[in-house]
């Protein structure tokens, strides 16, 4: 056992066994780096990652490996998930060199943490143009030992393309509809008007850009990513949920991890296709998807986990794949690899449960436990809106549990949030996404429950956010909080892709709550996002769907809905029944909100408060039918 076997991260304690004197970040890993003078190789993944698993079984447990490792440099294993922070200033160095990242992901530094060479997956011997990681780890070494000035210059390179990147100015050009134009006909230039998606392979589900084109009307690209997406191999036919991504542009053979927050930004992205064309295939996978979170993923915390694994002892897609002759219908076989296939097209609800209780005997993939507060409001925002809209109390509740677990355990004593939690222990600073993405699912919750606390509680985390985060000469927000480990640069959290950004989300959040507040200066703060990124929405439309949305609100009318009533009320479900996303909702009675403020049923019965920034139509007690 190495030093690892102290952490809590699934992903660390699976390197706990290697015979590499693994430390996690830290000040005693960078302190033997300054002392002795040594590089420091640090080694970023994630549990589910099958690639990860696959360079751990080649390289670090193998003995004649770990000893170059152990001789020469100081080897730290992080969690990317863990730490986002770590994570997004070194793959921006690992870019810069290689023009391309992921995961795992290896990047030597000097000992003060400035990078000055890596990338991603390194093969236990040469080949594909790739040289075997121990070629690697001697000539790193070697360069280290022999050329410290070239060493160095290559650090400060380095170190300098990461700051550019941070230092971004803001535009002063107008945020105008021009600019959400522009970027639909970006989106239409890359669609793939086959598969749906945007490029070729391999695909990642756009969520964030298909909820911009729903927003938009744009309904062709939107239904046929979805229709696409949707047929099989990538999503899970038999138990439901989406794998993380599709290896061609069919999103046939997907890599088999199954994340968290991937299955959280795709149930609302189908709610809304479904909301948007009645199509009832969208709604019956925001149920199935739905089923495979509570299933799966819910803790008995009430929180949910990250991720389950891509493999299943040691073979990539064991559990999810198929035999001619294990029972599944054999015409919908699609070839993967080693004898085993794909299930791809359409199943009656008899054949998915007899598949299901077949699948559910075989060994089932490591899950990551851990819950991560990010992640976890994700899911928060999908399982209140979906279970509001399509009359599900049990997704409702789950949310709420979801909510109170976050604000308990997953919280410190002052309110504030950590990153992780595992087993009865919170673990790391909350950053940037962690806070924009609670207050949004809480923000939901309120919708869906009409609950104040956790409108003021959505509230009360923006407020925080912008105290911890806030660029107050560029705008926008950093990731990490102020007063925070200080690394070579501090890092801004800018692009969608697979996630919203914490700088989208929260320009969102404090969107609607400002329209909520009718505070200008929670508006202003959203607007410094926009104006961050303004050169890039149109250039790169698909890398920035969440601020795309969140500008298409900025730039809306304000409709805002008072409620003096529950939503069980059916003015309320009338009010609420058709997708509006460009208008924001709130629950009363309520002095201490000011769109609620003075605010009282008529008659003694729910009311309705249509309101443009704050002047209300006359009070509503009843709506048409058709509304």
């Amino acid at each position: 056992m190495n030093r690892l076997a102290d952490e809590t991260s699934p992903y660390l304690l699976q390197h706990a066994d290697n015979p590499v004197d693994w430390y996690a970040w830290g000040p005693e890993a960078l302190e033997r780096a300054r002392s002795e003078d040594r590089p420091i190789l640090l080694s970023i993944g994630y549990s589910a990652c099958h690639w990860c698993h696959v360079m751990e079984h080649e390289s670090f447990e193998d003995e004649a490996t770990a000893r170059v490792m152990n001789e020469r440099f100081v080897s730290v294993k992080v969690d990317r998930e863990e730490r986002p922070d770590l994570d997004a200033v070194y793959m921006d160095a690992v870019v810069a060199l290689s023009g391309q990242g992921g995961w795992p992901m290896t990047v030597f530094l000097t000992p003060a943490g400035e990078p000055f060479f890596g990338g991603t997956y390194y093969p236990p011997e040469p080949r594909h143009g790739l040289p075997s990681f121990r070629q690697v780890l001697v000539a790193v070494s070697d360069a280290y030992r022999e050329r410290p000035e070239d060493v160095q210059r290559q650090a400060r390179a380095l170190v300098e393309a990461v700051r550019e990147q941070s230092e971004q100015q803001p535009s002063s050009e107008p945020l105008t509809e021009a600019v959400l134009d522009a970027a639909v006909a970006g989106l239409r230039a890359q669609f793939d008007p086959r598969w749906g998606g945007f490029g070729r392979a391999p695909k990642f589900p756009p969520a964030s850009a298909l909820e911009f084109l729903l927003r938009r009307d744009e309904l062709d690209l939107a239904t046929r990513t979805l229709d696409g997406m949707a047929l099989g191999g990538m999503y899970d036919l038999v138990g439901g949920g989406f794998h993380r991504y599709s290896v061609d542009e069919r999103w046939l053979v997907p890599h088999f991890e199954k994340m968290l927050y991937d299955n959280a930004l795709l149930v609302p992205a189908y709610l809304h296709g479904w909301q948007r064309t009645g199509t009832e295939r969208y709604r019956e996978v925001v149920a199935q998807t739905v089923g495979y979170l509570l299933r799966e993923l819910r803790l008995d915390s009430g929180g949910f986990a990250s991720a389950q694994d891509a493999d299943t002892n040691r073979v990539e897609g064991l559990t999810f794949t198929w035999a001619p002759g294990e029972g599944a219908p054999e015409e919908l076989l699609e070839p993967f690899e080693e004898g085993r296939f794909v299930l791809r097209g359409e199943l009656d609800e008899t054949t998915r449960a007899r598949l299901f209780e077949l699948r559910e005997r075989r060994p089932k993939p490591g899950l990551d436990d851990k819950a991560i507060a990010s992640w976890n409001g994700l899911a928060i925002a999908a399982l209140a809106e979906a279970g509001a809209r399509l009359g599900e109390a049990a997704w409702v509740r789950a949310a709420a549990d979801a909510a109170e677990f976050v604000l308990g355990p997953l919280s410190d004593g002052e309110g504030r949030l950590h990153r992780t939690w595992r087993e009865g222990a919170a673990k790391g600073t909350g950053y940037l996404e962690d806070y924009a993405n609670v207050a949004h699912g809480l923000y939901e919750l309120h919708v869906a429950t009409g609950d104040l606390r956790w409108l003021r509680e959505s509230r009360r985390l923006a407020l925080l956010a912008v105290e911890l985060f806030a660029d107050e000469e560029r705008g926008g927000f950093f990731l990490s909080p102020h007063g925070a480990e200080e690394l070579v640069t501090r890092k801004k959290d800018l692009d969608d892709h697979p996630t919203p950004s914490g700088n989208s989300m929260l320009a969102f959040v404090l969107l609607r709550l400002a329209r909520i507040w009718g505070d200008d200066e929670l508006e202003r703060r959203a607007a410094g996002v926009f104006r961050l990124l303004l050169p890039l929405l149109s250039r790169a439309p698909s890398a920035f769907g969440w601020t795309l949305c969140a500008l298409d609100l900025y730039l809306s009318p304000p409709r805002e809905l008072a409620l003096i009533a529950s939503p069980d009320d059916e003015l309320a479900r009338a009010a609420l029944r058709r997708w509006d996303p460009r208008a924001v909702a709130a629950f009363g009675p309520a002095d201490d909100v000011p769109l609620l403020a003075g605010k009282t049923r008529v008659d003694g019965l729910p009311t309705l408060y249509e309101c443009e920034r704050f002047a209300c139509r006359a009070p509503v007690t009843e709506l048409a039918a058709d509304r």
